[in-house]
């Protein structure tokens, strides 16, 4: 059977683990991970080889390049903490732009497909939910930084590449940094230590489960352009933590409501941003899981990781 040649950048992340676990389960793809640590986070008997890579460094991009031929190349590498990018501008802007330029470049001097991750910060945030042909103006320097990685792989690809924009993503992952936003609540609320939640930061949460199988719709029908891949729902941050809390069975009067003026973050935040899906339901036949659905899938595998079943056992 022949076989499509995958290359994943930032597989060590949150959507990059979830990827190279469903991929590695595919007789049809050849799989490389690579990430900035010396060895793949994922655990287990996994059917894929990882290397390190910073996607920084364009030698060492050259040479995977060279070593692997890859016909499609998911980019999940990126600097995705908002406040940092506002203080370290410079890594961010390396990161999230230079580095995505030039692997577009490779790409498509290989003939590659580029799939390059993107956000809905790339939006103000004040008539969303948006669709893909929205006009993006982003309110931070994080926003503005994926902007400019959209517009360096369009002008480089020229035809093979697709932008996936998504928000707040969520899922199951190994030995990160620091939790997503569900894993947040959930630390916070299992210690019964209360949190703040705004009320007037609306989005579309993404689990990585869907993000993946919409992925791979997406190079199962080598598709170009821009496509939306999320959850359906439109609600608050903090309607999403009650969501979490009812969820997990935690307790939800730990949960306080704010709004952004109450208590200002470093970067900016848009306000009503959020993804309009109907595209990808439409082109993929993208169907992602409901949120009530999705948090009861990311219980179940938190429950069985935590009775000491390996963790790609946990995977449903």
């Amino acid at each position: 059977m022949a076989t499509e040649r995958i290359l994943i950048t930032g597989a060590n992340g949150l959507l990059g683990q979830e990827l190279v676990w469903q991929l590695s389960r595919r007789d049809s793809y050849e799989l490389l991970a690579t990430g900035r640590d010396p060895a793949s986070r994922l655990k287990g008997s996994l059917d894929h080889s990882y290397k390190p890579l910073d996607v920084c460094d364009p030698g060492r991009i050259q040479k995977i390049f060279n070593e692997f031929s890859p016909e499609y190349v998911i980019n999940c590498a990126a600097m995705t903490a908002v406040d940092n990018c506002e203080n370290d501008r410079d890594a961010c802007w390396r990161v999230n732009a230079e580095a995505v330029g030039n692997l577009a470049k490779l790409c498509h001097g290989r003939g590659a497909h580029l799939i390059q991750l993107s956000t809905d910060f790339v939006f103000n945030g004040k008539d969303g939910p948006y669709y893909e042909h929205n006009r993006p103006d982003p309110v931070n320097f994080y926003g503005k930084s994926k902007l400019a990685g959209e517009n360096a792989a369009r002008a480089a690809c020229m035809g093979k590449l697709a932008i996936i924009r998504t928000n707040v993503v969520y899922g199951r992952s190994n030995g990160l940094s620091r939790p997503d936003f569900v894993g947040w609540v959930i630390k916070n609320l299992t210690h019964k230590h209360p949190i703040q939640v705004y009320t007037d930061q609306w989005r579309t949460p993404s689990y990585t489960y869907d993000l993946a199988m919409g992925i791979l719709r997406l190079v199962h029908f080598r598709k170009s352009g821009v496509y939306n891949l999320s959850g359906r729902e439109f609600l608050s941050m903090y309607e999403f933590a009650r969501s979490i809390a009812e969820a997990f069975d935690l307790d939800s009067t730990l949960i306080t409501p704010i709004v952004q003026q109450d208590k200002p973050q470093l970067a900016q935040r848009p306000e009503r941003t959020g993804l309009v899906i109907l595209k990808s339901e439409t082109e993929l036949d993208y169907r992602p899981l409901s949120l009530k659905e999705a948090l009861a899938h990311l219980h179940l595998r938190s429950q069985m990781t935590s009775t000491g079943s390996p963790f790609e056992d946990a995977w449903c």
